[in-house]
Order: C-alpha cells, then structure tokens, then sequence
C-alpha cells in the first residue's frame, strides 16, 4: 500500500461555522417513498433517476429505483419505480444508455430507454465482484463510477476496503453470463466516494479510515483520499493506486473542478471541505492540501454549480449533533482558493441530504434527503 501523506490534514471536530441563511424561495420540498439515497440525471436532462435502498408502505419491497421525469415542470415527477435489491449509488454511462445502481458487491445494470418508456425486463442484469468478504463486513457496494470511454466500471465496496473493477461490454455481451470481473483496486477502510478526472487518466476515492488504522472507528477516524491511475486499474487494479494522502476525519465524497485541476472532498468528522491540487497529488502529495473550509455539521455530498464558481455541500447532520441542523452549504471556490473566507451561507435542506445531481441546464440541482423522504430541487442559477 502507498504511504499515507498527512501534512496539514484536519482532525476531528463537531464545531460548525455560522453563516446567513440564504433565500428559500427557490427550494422545493418533494415527498418520496422509501429513503431516497442517490440521485442522477439523464445527459439530455429530461430524466432523472433516484435510488433508496429500503422499502416503505409505499413503494415496492426491497428497495426501488424511482424514475422522474425532468423537463417542463419546477420539480421532477414521479412517473415509476422499478423494484431493485437495495440499490445505493447511481451512475448513467456518458452516452446515456446504461444506469449502474451500485447494490450487493457490484452493480445493477439497467436500461435508460426501457426504465424511462416503462418496458418490461429493464434490469438487464448484475455485475458482481468475484469474491467478496474480504474485509470484516463483506461486500457492501455504494458507489458507482463510469470511465470516460463507458468501457469500465468502478464499484466502492464499504464493507471489503476494495474497488471492484468491472468490464462493462464483457458483461453486456455475454447476457451478464459472466460480471465482466477484473479485479481489485486496494484501499483504506470503508471507501465510498468515486470521482473519475476529467480527461480520464486519473480516478479519486475517498476512504474514512486510513488502511494502518487497525480498529479505527467510523467515527472520528482519519481517513484517506486515494489517487488511482485508470488505465492500470483497467488491467491491473491490484497496482494502480499511485498516491494516498490523508483527507481529514471520514471523508466521504469527491468531486473535480470541470478542468480537473482541483480536488474537492467532504471530511464528514472534521464538519470540513478540502481542496486537494490535482498535480500536486501526484508530484508533492505531502503539500497537495490547499484550501480548507468549515461548513456545517457532517457534510457529505457536493456539487458543483454556477459554472463550477460555487460549490453546494450536504450537511447531512447524520449523527443528530446536539444544537446542529441539516443544511446546504454554499461556498466561493476562488475565495476558498485564495484562502479568504468562502462560506456564502445556508440554503434550507430536509433531514439527513445526501446525494446531489445537477440538471445540463447548469440551473437546477436535485438533492435526495434521506430521511424525511424527500427530493429536493434547488434553483441554484443566483447564488451568492
């Protein structure tokens, strides 16, 4: 395993920043059933996909994968649910024919047209990791990632300390008679949160506890940012991990700026997003970590908006910190950059955000709120 770079890491806390709360008017509340976990969006935006792994008395047993339509209404509508095993994370291919539900210790394969027109046997089939329980929980796959080529598939197993790597057209060919299996990238304990690079060469992952950390607890752990060369990883996953540096207490979700120069993470247990250099990562990965902003309380999903001058941060406030509250933080990426005070303030959120997805319109962001079973639309275009 790659040393762990831990230079200018934050620790844990439960210390939120205060900021103004900003104007609700364009925040919409939308009852879901189930848990709604994650969310994506069609390429041509007409369509948007919301997973929740478990039932309610409403929606099918087992979990669902609900399917919205997008385009001529303030907030996406409920159109069906597909009955899915538990699916947690969601991902649509760049040519917009295939979503990836991560669930099991791999993936569910679905097909857009047939899941948007109500055809029948739009579950076209599973990859699955080829041996699991590595790790003392097993597989439990949560997200899911796509290469820039639609070729491979990337799973983050919580359970097993691993990424499943799968073969997309290996697997599609054979009427997933096989999973398309090619191996596994190693990682710290529990990772989660994928994000491949712009252009394609690299992947992040996010892992909340350091692999050294024997024993170490979700909660309060330091944990890890992983940087994976994607081409290895395609044929030799084993060994493609070429930098881990240390990325705060729990981090839990990664995004890139849209030229890939920067790496955001939300550290849930430092209440903390950090700004890692891209190049830095792989030339001085002890230096890599150059902004750093408190926001509110366990923060993790994120989404860039206002053509990538803004990011929008779930504080989920999942562990119910006294005096605290779930919101959504709006924070100045060149402020943050420049190390001046960045946090905008609050927009309203319901319980426990998680998952974000922005519409190709650049105006419109979907967020899913776990546990007052919501999907929440947020119009995003006139950010402080």
């Amino acid at each position: 395993m790659t040393p762990v770079m831990t230079q200018g890491s934050p620790g844990c806390s439960t210390k939120t920043t205060a900021g103004p709360r900003l104007p609700a008017a364009d925040v919409q509340m939308s009852p879901v059933s189930g848990d709604p976990f994650g969310v994506v969006v069609t390429p041509d935006g007409r369509w948007s996909f919301v997973s929740s792994p478990l039932s309610s008395s409403a929606g099918p047993a087992g979990g669902w994968i609900g399917v919205f339509a997008d385009a001529g209404s303030a907030a996406p509508k409920l159109v069906r649910s597909i009955p899915a095993a538990e699916p947690l994370g969601v991902a649509i291919t760049h040519d917009g024919r295939y979503l990836l539900a991560a669930s099991g210790s791999g993936a569910m394969v679905l097909s857009v047209q047939q899941a948007e027109e109500g055809v029948s046997h739009h579950v076209l089939g599973t990859l699955r990791s080829g041996e699991t329980g590595h790790g003392a929980a097993g597989g439990g796959a949560i997200e899911v990632a796509v290469s820039p080529d639609d070729r491979f598939a990337f799973v983050s197993l919580e359970g097993s300390s691993e990424i499943a790597v799968f073969n997309l057209p290996r697997a599609l060919a054979s009427g997933f008679r096989t999973s398309g299996f090619v191996g596994y990238i190693p990682t710290g304990i529990a990772p989660v949160g994928l994000a491949v690079a712009p252009g394609g060469r690299l992947l992040y992952a996010t892992s909340e506890v350091a692999p050294a950390a024997k024993g170490g607890s979700l909660r309060g752990g330091q944990g890890t940012l992983s940087v994976i060369d994607l081409n290895k990883a395609e044929t030799d996953p084993a060994h493609s991990v070429v930098a881990v540096v240390a990325a705060g207490c729990s981090p839990v979700r990664v995004i890139t700026s849209a030229d890939g120069s920067d790496v955001w993470v939300t550290a849930r247990e430092s209440d903390a997003l950090l700004a890692f250099s891209a190049a830095r990562l792989l030339t001085d990965p002890a230096h890599s970590l150059i902004a750093r902003v408190e926001v509110g309380e366990a923060p993790v999903g994120l989404a860039l908006a206002d053509g990538g001058q803004r990011i929008v941060i779930a504080d989920s406030n999942r562990f119910g910190q006294q005096g605290a509250s779930s919101n959504l933080a709006v924070v100045n990426v060149a402020a943050a950059l420049a190390g001046k005070p960045a946090l905008a303030g609050y927009l309203p959120a319901g319980g426990f955000p998680r998952q974000m997805a922005l519409e190709p319109n650049g105006r419109t962001l979907l967020v899913t709120d776990f546990t007052s079973r919501q999907l929440e639309t947020v119009d995003v275009a006139n950010l402080p």
